[in-house]
């Protein structure tokens, strides 16, 4: 179990992308990593786009990114939502700022953008927000995955396999 002992901090809003945030919590806590949801309300239940159910374990105000080893940040609507928190954001830039994982797939990306955390890294994403990563000073490849140092970047759920085999060597490291 490459992450026995690692602590991992997920996003979670309404309309998150259904395979974008459980494909990879199941694959970092099948390596070892504890994996917490955090979210505008503890306890809270939000529902991805197709159904999926996920409980928050904390609210955003709550949560000290000096507990966490890296950051999750699913796509699907609700990156849209979630970078209107300014806990998101502060959360988001002390990730960064510490060097520490952070993982974006998708429209994860708008959460990047708006904590400006992008000017002159590499990165791709969905195609759709091409032109917002480039304007916020983004680097912006159409690959599968691009790691540049801390920041691990998708595009869609078909490259899930080597956004998290990435993602996952990153934090092990």
């Amino acid at each position: 179990m490459k992450l026995k002992g690692k602590k991992i901090l997920s996003f979670v809003s309404t309309d998150f992308e259904d395979l974008e945030l459980w494909y990879p919590i199941l694959r970092l806590r099948e390596e070892g990593a504890e994996v917490h949801l955090i979210a505008e309300e503890k306890n809270k239940t939000y529902i991805g786009k197709y159904g999926v159910p996920a409980v928050s374990d904390a609210a955003f105000a709550d949560v000290n990114s000096a507990d966490y080893d890296a950051l999750l940040v699913p796509g699907g609507w609700s990156p849209d939502k979630l970078r209107r928190f300014e806990d998101v954001l502060r959360l988001t830039r002390e990730f960064d700022e510490a060097k520490k994982p952070i993982g974006q797939i998708c429209h994860a990306g708008w959460v990047l953008i708006s904590a400006n955390i992008l000017q002159g890294v590499n990165v791709t994403s969905t195609p759709g927000i091409k032109d917002d990563m480039t304007n916020a000073g983004a680097i912006w490849h159409d690959e599968p995955v691009v790691v540049d140092g801390h920041i691990v970047s998708s595009r869609r759920p078909p490259d899930l396999p080597d956004y998290l085999r990435e993602f996952i060597k990153v934090i092990a490291n």
